[in-house]
Order: structure tokens, then sequence, then C-alpha cells
């Protein structure tokens, strides 16, 4: 699988969040993996153990959003603009062998497919925001 196609089943999981609750996360993990049966082995354990990551450290990766969202409340973002940021935020943060730029533009393709069409503009400026701020 590409780098996009495995940020594309991540974002997939991350979007549960706020209906399953982080507790009941990792059972929709295993639903979201059994969907990709026939991919690579590694792809899998990948995408589990990144989307698990993610959940983990879910709280900070909404405070760096909920920072660098002038006049914006995290209620009032739409829930797949959330996830999409925080797996850029989460790249940014903690892969350092993806350019925050890569991570910045993967997340506004995905916005432009998941999204309405003012999303890409607002995650692509909530997202160079947080870049600064982690500089």
């Amino acid at each position: 699988m590409l780098r996009s196609q495995i940020r594309e089943e991540l974002f997939k999981i991350i979007f549960r969040i706020p209906f399953a609750g982080e507790e009941g996360m990792e059972e929709q993990i295993s639903y979201a993996l059994e969907e990709l049966q026939g991919k690579s082995e590694d792809n899998i354990q990948y995408i589990h153990d990144k989307a698990q990551s993610i959940i983990e450290h879910v709280a900070e990766l909404d405070e760096k959003i909920a920072a660098n969202c002038e006049g914006w409340n995290l209620s009032r973002i739409g829930k797949a603009e959330i996830a999409i940021m925080r797996i850029a935020i989460y790249e940014m943060i903690y892969e350092e062998d993806v350019p925050n730029k890569v991570a910045i533009n993967e997340a506004v393709e995905l916005s432009k497919q998941y999204c309405d069409e003012e999303a890409k503009g607002f995650v692509n400026a909530v997202l160079g925001k947080a870049e600064k701020s982690l500089e």
C-alpha cells in the first residue's frame, strides 16, 4: 500500500473515535482491519500500531489543534477535519521520517476527498500554524 492509502485507512479508523469513544476503539480498529484482508501483514500491523498510538495521544493532539484554531472551538469543527488533523499533527510530532510539509499536504488531500470545499483551506491553515509552533 502507498503511504497515502495507509493514511486514508487511518483516517477511516480515527474518524470513529467520537462515535465509539476511546474505550471502544480497539474493536473499531479490528473491524477496519478486517476490511483490509489481502493486504500485506506489515501494512495491517503498521496501521494498527499507528492508530493505537494516535488514540493514546488524542488529548495532546486535540490540544495542538485547539491551540492553532483562532476563534474556533473543537466542538464547532467537523469530525472529519479533526480526524485528518490528528493524523497530520501526530506525524509532525512523532514521525521524523515524514516531513511536515508532506503530512500537511496529505491532510489537505484527504480533506478534499472527505470534507466540504472550505475545509482544505482551514486544515491547511491550522496545520501550518501548528507546524510553526512545533519549531
